[in-house]
């Protein structure tokens, strides 16, 4: 009986051992895998703090959004200023030296112009001024010549001098006037500009606003004096492009502070 119950009992612990061996193999690397986990799981960058001081990313969109909505009316405002106050002192001085000539009852008015005038240049200006940082970031070019105030200021002194030799100078025809004025232009564009989409926009807008005036003109809103080219100066085109280089240049300072596409070869 002694030998029995020694056996009996050796046996029972023999099992006893190995299933305890079996369920520690089985947990191991259950064990293992969940702490895995835990440690994953806390030291995982995703997880974000919950409380007052936190922003979520739908909140930090919309805030960003409005403040680039905010932007964009700041320049809108400053752009369409800029252009109607331009047109009135630039209208003002063609009709002073006959170059344009309205009727009898716009004469009398402030500055001596139409109504429409500065309303439909500030709005040019504000168009042709976001125009041209918006193609900017498109092409991926950002424009980076000469971006400061002092060039800006500058450049819009030469396109009042090119407005002003366009009423003051005398040649002998307005062919040559014309070729004068173009050269004048396009060195505008070079000392100021230089980029391909400045080039480009600027003719398109000559291209547009030569057709507006002549379709204005036609139809008697207005007329030019010794007209030479489809009712209005040959050189009128050379204007408007020098005009739209000039306005996007400041439309281009004025959007220093927005973050530019980066250029995608």
């Amino acid at each position: 009986m002694p030998r029995l119950e020694n056996c009996s009992w050796s046996c029972s612990c023999t099992a006893r051992g190995r299933h305890k061996i079996q369920l520690e193999s089985t947990t191991a690397p259950l064990t293992a895998k969940v702490g895995e986990m835990l440690s994953s799981s806390v030291s995982s960058p995703s997880l974000t703090l919950v409380g007052p001081g936190a922003r979520s990313p739908s909140t930090s969109s919309t805030s960003s959004t409005l403040n680039l909505s905010q932007h964009l009316v700041q320049r809108s405002v400053v752009l369409f200023v800029v252009g109607a106050f331009m047109a009135l002192v630039l209208n003002l001085l063609q009709i002073q030296r006959n170059v344009t000539l309205f009727p009898d009852e716009v004469i009398s008015t402030l500055f001596s112009s139409a109504w429409w005038v500065p309303l439909c240049c500030g709005t040019a200006a504000a168009v042709v001024g976001l125009l041209y940082p918006c193609i900017d970031s498109h092409l991926g070019e950002p424009h980076k010549f000469k971006r400061e105030w002092a060039s800006v200021m500058r450049c819009i002194a030469v396109f009042v001098g090119i407005n002003h030799a366009s009423a003051k100078l005398d040649f002998a025809n307005n062919v040559q006037l014309s070729l004068t004025l173009a050269a004048l232009s396009l060195g505008l564009w070079w000392t100021f500009d230089r980029s391909r989409s400045g080039l480009g926009l600027g003719i398109t807008i000559a291209f547009v606003a030569t057709l507006i005036t002549q379709f204005l003109v036609y139809n008697g809103v207005y007329q030019y004096t010794s007209p030479d080219f489809l009712y209005i100066r040959s050189w009128l085109p050379c204007i408007f492009f020098s005009g739209g280089v000039t306005v996007g240049n400041i439309g281009r300072q004025l959007a220093m502070g927005i973050p530019e596409k980066p250029h995608n070869d």
